[in-house]
């Protein structure tokens, strides 16, 4: 029994390890913490072999797009306030306008990549993989300008990633999603007391 676990973890670490570093990463980010971008960036470096070796397309293409939102993320929380402090970028609400705009983002993006999924991959998933992938890439740059929503966002992107990785048996990756939307959840509700208590401050 040991020997066929040591055997498996011998076949699996990168996407362990990846498992690990994105537990991380959602924990600093609701922590608010700037320490989630360079962690955020070691682990779509480790699932972008993962997701490689999975078939699964659009998510690699999303872990790269990971490691420069990362950098992106990483500037913005450390420069993207007046004052040039990270700790003064505050936590925002999506406008109307922004919204509209980000929703027109997803729709494109979404119908960009199901077109290369189905007619240049052998992607077994192509249109929940594109809805996955479209919505990381909204949510992820929301998190790098502090927008409350993203955890909204993530919540149903967790949720659906949940069943496709247990259709792939990607068993490491999908006890790591089944955390990230209790996670996500948690992240909403703790976002939320922060933007409280910025009012408060201001009031």
């Amino acid at each position: 029994m040991l020997q066929n676990i040591l055997l498996w973890i011998s076949q699996n670490y990168i996407e362990l390890l990846g498992s690990i570093f994105g537990l991380l990463y959602i924990l600093f980010s609701i922590k608010q913490n700037i320490w989630c971008w360079p962690i955020g960036f070691i682990t779509s470096a480790l699932y972008i072999y993962v997701f490689f070796i999975s078939k699964f397309y659009a998510d690699m293409g999303l872990q790269v797009y990971y490691l420069v939102i990362s950098l992106y993320g990483w500037y913005h929380w450390m420069f993207g306030a007046k004052n040039k402090k990270q700790d003064d970028l505050k936590i925002t609400k999506t406008g109307l306008r922004v919204g509209i705009i980000l929703f027109l983002a997803n729709a494109v993006t979404f119908i960009f990549i199901a077109y290369i999924l189905v007619n240049f991959t052998d992607s077994e998933i192509p249109y929940w993989d594109a809805f996955t992938t479209s919505a990381s890439f909204v949510a992820t740059w929301m998190l790098a300008r502090k927008m409350i929503e993203h955890w909204i966002i993530w919540i149903i992107v967790d949720l659906v990633s949940l069943g496709l990785y247990i259709y792939k048996g990607l068993y490491p990756t999908v006890i790591l999603f089944a955390v990230y939307t209790i996670l996500a959840l948690l992240g909403y509700l703790e976002w939320k007391k922060a933007i409280k208590k910025q009012l408060n401050e201001l009031s």
